[in-house]
């Protein structure tokens, strides 16, 4: 008797065990979230192949953006869902209107509305503060 006692104790902590194990490594497959963008020959892009820009007024690290308004129109965010998680060196920062926005080491993201087409760069150095983000 006092064997299967021990017995079943040995069998229900190594099943506890491996049930816990199991469950933490869904639980961090899970948490971990999908970068909005990557380096696609050297230049960020989005799922699409689409180029990102950042603008030299923004502030990195404020968690603003500065281009609103009219500039926002010419320079459409790369938004991120409310429940969007921040990964590596991606960040969600909150707009002046609340919707969220993806930002690379600190600085929000933006399409220029003259690329039409996967790997266009046209936006690059527009008026000398839109820059195409690069591998350094």
């Amino acid at each position: 008797m006092k064997f299967q006692a021990v017995a079943l104790s040995a069998v229900s902590a190594f099943l506890l065990t491996g049930y816990a194990s199991k469950s933490k490594k869904q639980t961090t497959t899970a948490a971990t979230a999908a970068a909005p963008a990557k380096f696609v020959k050297g230049i960020l892009a989005d799922s699409k192949g689409m180029t990102l820009y950042t603008f030299d007024k923004d502030t990195a690290d404020s968690g603003k953006s500065v281009c609103n308004d009219g500039c926002i129109q010419a320079w459409p965010a790369l938004t991120a869902t409310a429940d969007a998680k921040e990964t590596g060196d991606f960040k969600v920062i909150t707009r002046d209107d609340g919707s969220k926005q993806w930002a690379h080491k600190g600085k929000p993201l933006y399409y220029w509305v003259n690329d039409k087409k996967a790997g266009d760069t046209t936006g690059d150095k527009f008026n000398g503060v839109w820059h195409i983000v690069k591998v350094k």
